[in-house]
């Protein structure tokens, strides 16, 4: 299969490349990428990460590697607009998950679920089951909350390599998901691994999802705020004001974000 036939356009973003696409596009092109199978990742792209990348030169690199950056934030879609991509729409992380869920079960595509707190991969699992009859979840683990050790690793792997997922979902928040997606992806020779975040919270239960509204108007991060104010206010605290005044400067053309060239992977496929 030609590299053309996973071209998309980009809008650019303090750096980070941002794939200009809807929930339709993504979806079509996971779905050929997997078919391919060639290793490659994807992150889901808000605010937070993208604030994240601007002090950190090899989480740049990771997002800029990824097959897809998804738009998980409306922020990311309004900078798409602005710069000419009028075709672009969120892609939210759990939607996706969600979506992508439904055509597995019509591909036959399995799925590994890696990440959350201790239970939650069991509840997601049977929520998943339940909603998605026919889903094909071949492993779960839950991770520590730092480094693999080499035993864990080991242990990964075999799980991984005997279930053989055509998805790994990874869900341990960003930029720890980014990191272990540009880590680990190639070795583990998965078609996608896919980083969504809070999306195992929000499908296990232990996040309520806003109203629809409350998305179009940007406002989620707000409604999150209130269910989680210990561990989200400080994100939240610093990365919004410092994202508005960053994206103030580009808009503006008095200041460049450059990413970095040599970040960006070439896309090989097999025929």
């Amino acid at each position: 299969m030609p590299i053309s036939e996973f071209s998309h356009s980009y809008a650019e973003v303090l750096g980070v490349r941002v794939s200009a696409i809807n929930m339709e596009h993504a979806l079509d092109l996971s779905d050929r990428w997997i078919t391919a199978g060639c290793p490659g990742y994807i992150c889901a792209s808000g605010v937070h990460g993208v604030m994240a990348a601007q002090s950190d030169t090899e989480l740049m690199r990771v997002f800029n590697q990824a097959f897809l950056n998804i738009p998980d934030g409306m922020p990311m879609t309004w900078i798409g607009r602005l710069q000419g991509h009028h075709q672009m729409n969120r892609v939210f992380g759990p939607d996706f998950m969600a979506a992508m869920c439904a055509l597995s079960v019509r591909r036959g595509y399995r799925n590994f679920l890696y990440g959350g707190k201790p239970g939650v991969t069991q509840e997601l699992t049977v929520n998943l089951l339940q909603r998605f009859p026919g889903l094909q979840i071949v492993g779960t683990y839950t991770p520590p909350f730092g480094s693999l050790t080499l035993a864990q690793e080991s242990e990964l792997f075999n799980q991984i390599e005997e279930s053989k997922p055509h998805i790994l979902w990874v869900g341990i928040s960003t930029p720890r998901q980014e990191r272990f997606m540009g880590q680990y992806f190639e070795r583990f020779k998965v078609p996608l691994a896919i980083g969504v975040g809070a999306a195992f919270d929000f499908h296990s239960g232990r996040i309520r999802d806003s109203s629809e509204w409350i998305k179009r108007a940007g406002l989620q991060w707000l409604h999150r705020l209130m269910q989680d104010p210990r561990r989200l206010w400080r994100r939240y605290f610093y990365s919004i004001p410092a994202f508005i005044w960053h994206i103030g400067w580009q808009s503006s053309g008095l200041r460049q974000y450059p990413r970095d060239l040599t970040a960006e992977r070439k896309i090989e496929v097999r025929s």
